[in-house]
């Protein structure tokens, strides 16, 4: 779906950059893609959080020995900490997705520790997950006041991100000068969003609400997700940096916005959708997502960064439907309560290895930036070629060419904040190769058939690095 070509300049700039010495110490190791982790069905999503409350309990109450263990395991390869590579050379926040039961796994505990110092939970703060994962049904409801008004809500379970949460809570305890910060994602999306909110009494075999019960409904969840994690009385108020507003409100096909008949085979009465947007379907138009801006500006602290983020975003017509985006969002920027708030455009950067080619990561960069100012890549991974197998022989291409890929693509960035586009963070979608989410069928924007063997990330199956993660340990 990218078109496929790098210029000669992208090309003789990364030339150069292999030469260069790697932080900490010289070395010598030197797609169209998909929408996200939300590919994993609901029932995976589930069994990925069944983490035991004993589990939880574990934390990081040795959390001094692991991070001794992770720096002599640096020590004895000589392997630097990314954090510090691309501090010096960006300036930016470089961050990690996690999920699941990831965090009790200690040896990528580990890396996340020594080389991250910002993470994204996967599943754990997306909708379904808050509504306890109960997707047919809605898990039962309360009243609550909003504006003066009392509405009836549905039940929230923060269950699942807390275990998580209260990991990183307690590592930066201890660690006050390695802190991780966390990026919530994702307040408003048509995917992993139960039907039945969308209908009267949360029963999706009755009709649709108004767009104005839907603005409550709206307003109120927005209000509970953000006072829950940032609010002055939460024991997390201090460990996020930012939060995904919106996401994937732009289509693949046209260009403009998602509506409710982006797969005509996907029917709405699904318990959730990949594809079609019950959002569109009570509003026929973008009014939800001027709102979710409003809202989330009217609840957030004034110093948490605020996004919209999005896939395929390096082709020229989805490219174009951003920007509109982004320009509706910005121009009602106003005071909380009343005016819209955006901090940065993330780039998800779900990419091939074969492309998007140096210039269509700097264009689209630059196009955003030209919008918002900052714009980060939220989500990186690289798909497979085409005829990568997964056999030993086959590995050691597929990784100089996933080498020379991430090469050009940080070489783009590089070249943008340049320009006076600033980018502000760099996440990549999972750490090692056997937990990305490519690893799993997904058929949410042309994800992975799960037949095909894939090695997207920075680190393989032993939590090595592998030639690509040199790329970004350059700092000259």
């Amino acid at each position: 779906m990218y078109k496929q070509g790098r210029s000669l300049v992208a090309v003789m700039a990364a030339s150069v950059m292999l030469t260069l010495t790697a932080c900490g110490g010289t070395t010598d190791h030197q797609s169209a893609a998909a929408s996200e982790a939300e590919s994993i069905s609901a029932t995976s999503d589930n069994s990925l959080n069944s983490t035991s409350t004993e589990e939880s309990n574990k934390d990081v109450t040795d959390a001094s020995s692991e991070s001794s263990s992770s720096e002599q395991e640096g020590d004895e390869d000589n392997v630097p900490a990314l954090r510090d590579c691309v501090e010096q050379k960006m300036g930016c926040r470089i961050g990690c997705a996690i999920t699941g039961k990831e965090p009790w796994d200690i040896p990528l505990w580990n890396l996340v520790t020594t080389h991250f110092n910002a993470v994204t939970l996967g599943n754990e703060l997306k909708p379904d997950s808050l509504f306890g994962y109960s997707n047919g049904k809605c898990p039962g409801t309360q009243e609550a006041e909003l504006n003066g008004e009392t509405i009836t809500v549905p039940v929230l379970n923060f269950e699942n991100p807390e275990k998580i949460l209260n990991k990183f809570v307690k590592w930066n305890e201890v660690h006050p000068d390695r802190e991780i910060k966390v990026r919530g994602h994702v307040l408003v999306w048509h995917s992993q969003t139960p039907e039945w909110f969308f209908h009267q009494d949360y029963d999706k075999t009755k009709p649709y609400v108004s767009k104005e019960e839907m603005d409550k409904r709206q307003e109120w969840y927005i209000r509970e997700v953000l006072t829950h994690f940032t609010g002055e009385d939460s024991p997390y108020k201090d460990l996020f940096y930012g939060w995904d507003v919106v996401n994937e409100a732009v289509s693949d096909a046209t260009g403009t916005y998602r509506t409710d008949n982006e797969n005509p085979n996907e029917d709405l009465s699904n318990d959730t959708h990949g594809n079609n947007s019950s959002w569109w379907h009570v509003y026929q138009s973008e009014e939800f997502i001027i709102n979710a801006f409003k809202y989330a500006n009217k609840y957030a602290p004034a110093d948490l960064e605020l996004y919209y983020n999005d896939y395929n975003e390096c082709i020229a017509k989805k490219r174009e439907g951003i920007v509109a985006l982004l320009k509706e969002v910005k121009e009602q920027e106003g005071e909380p309560g009343t005016g819209t708030r955006i901090t940065a455009m993330g780039m998800q950067g779900h990419y091939g290895v074969d492309s998007p080619s140096y210039t269509e990561v700097e264009t689209s960069a630059k196009a955003y930036g030209d919008v918002v100012g900052n714009i980060q890549i939220t989500e990186w991974d690289l798909s497979s070629s085409d005829d990568y197998d997964g056999s030993p022989e086959a590995k050691e291409k597929e990784y100089e060419k996933m080498r020379k890929t991430y090469n050009l693509q940080y070489y783009a960035l590089q070249s943008v904040q340049n320009s006076g586009v600033n980018v502000t963070g760099i996440t990549f979608w999972g750490t090692v190769d056997k937990y990305s989410w490519l690893q799993h069928r997904s058929t949410v924007g042309g994800g992975s058939n799960k037949e095909k063997a894939q090695c997207p990330l920075l680190f393989d199956d032993l939590y090595k690095p592998k030639p690509a993660f040199w790329v970004f340990a350059e700092t000259n």
